[in-house]
């Protein structure tokens, strides 16, 4: 039983240490199916958000699902401080509870009770000092407990800053995305709000801080995958309906509206691409994403919604390739990239955004819009500014 017992420790005590230094210090995407992080959001996510799923109203579902995001951050920290406990309380009870324990109770079952007590007060630092060690193997042990608590402690502390500053500066380009495609995020909006004197110019910066946003996604959510969970504090925004929205636009740009942008459009599509993949082989969603692909899947821009897309950006005044293939061109970009959003979005309960946005009776963007074309229309025949007007007479009675 005592070798047992020693096995068991060892065995906690290592899994524990192992599983935070993968997923808290190492600065890369972790392997193996059996880490217990992994194991801990397979077991709690799938019934977490089958439950969410079922509840119709919706503010309260996404609640529940914003919820289980800094939940699960709570919890798994506490899983691997029950198993460090657990796992050095085993040990001390292979070397036979050598603690000198004046309210032990006789039995195996009141040793393991003196073993967890000095392994919890061991393991938090709290050094109360009412049990004496009785043997030599006992005082190093913990002394490795209290070394491996205090380094557990400051991983906790450092670890979640670290989390939410992450979050913060993705969210941050997300919220940005409201005003330059509406809310939800559109690509057919995207591009109608840059369609103006130097809107090309103006997309294109916007691209490349869409590269850089795709390029620090990848780098924090593959290395802390637990990020995916964390839902955006607006209504009808989130990550991945932002990083599709902006990979519509780019196909868009590709493969039928010819300019400038087109070449930058190139470069991020491949950028959020390369980040969408990658996210889906760290929830391992390669056969959903296959699946998808034998059923057909969803597809968010049939024929006709083509057709309705390319009057649309006519009416907008923007240049179309309006050749018989950019239909197929456009389908070809989409199959490599909506077949990773669509497993993304099912297995985080998240939406898609569409190609042509909804007809919205409120849209702040529409109010502004309409306000500035009334200035525009008034002062379209304006030239020069009052104060010019002020000063022209005074340079024509110098003369």
């Amino acid at each position: 039983m005592r070798i047992a017992a020693l096995i068991a420790g060892l065995l906690f005590c290592l899994g524990a240490v192992l599983d935070a230094f993968q997923t808290i210090i190492l600065p890369r995407r972790p392997t193996g199916r059996l880490r217990i992080t992994r194991l801990f959001y397979i077991v709690t996510w799938k019934p977490w958000s089958a439950v969410a799923r079922r509840i119709r109203n919706r503010r309260l579902r996404e609640t529940i699902y914003s919820t289980y995001g800094p939940a699960s951050l709570l919890f798994l920290l506490m899983l691997w401080a029950l198993l460090l406990v657990s796992g050095f309380a085993l040990l001390f009870f292979a070397l036979g509870t050598p603690f000198a324990d004046a309210l032990a109770a006789p039995g195996t079952l009141g040793q393991l009770r003196t073993d967890l007590y000095v392994s919890g007060t061991t393991l938090f630092t709290l050094g109360i000092g009412d049990l004496i060690p009785r043997s030599l193997a006992a005082r190093a042990l913990i002394v490795c407990e209290s070394g491996t608590g205090l380094g557990f402690v400051a991983l906790v502390i450092g670890y979640v800053p670290v989390l939410y500053s992450a979050f913060s500066r993705r969210e941050v380009s997300v919220a940005l995305l409201d005003a330059r495609a509406g809310s939800p995020p559109t690509s057919t909006e995207l591009l109608r709000r840059h369609a103006f004197a130097g809107g090309e110019e103006a997309l294109v910066v916007l691209l490349i801080e869409w590269e850089r946003w795709s390029a620090e996604l990848l780098e924090s959510h593959v290395s802390y995958p637990i990020l995916c969970y964390y839902r955006s504090q607006h209504d009808n925004q989130s990550w991945l309906s932002a990083l599709t929205a902006v990979l519509d636009s780019c196909a868009l740009l590709i493969s039928v509206a010819p300019g400038a942008a087109s070449r930058q459009a190139q470069l991020t599509f491949a950028m959020a691409r390369h980040a969408l993949v990658d996210l889906g082989h760290v929830y391992h969603l390669e056969e959903d994403e296959a699946q998808w692909r034998a059923r057909g899947g969803v597809d968010r821009l049939p024929p006709e919604g083509f057709d309705r897309l390319c009057d649309s950006m006519s009416e907008m005044g923007l240049r179309l390739c309006g050749d018989a293939q950019s239909s197929a061109r456009l389908h070809a970009l989409r199959a490599l990239y909506e077949p990773h959003s669509h497993a993304l979005a099912s297995y985080l309960g998240l939406t898609l955004p569409r190609w042509i946005p909804e007809p919205r009776s409120k849209d702040q963007w529409k109010t502004v819009e309409t306000v500035r074309s009334q200035a525009d229309s008034i002062f379209k025949d304006t030239i020069v500014s009052d104060r010019s007007e002020a000063i022209r007479p005074h340079a024509e009675e110098s003369r």
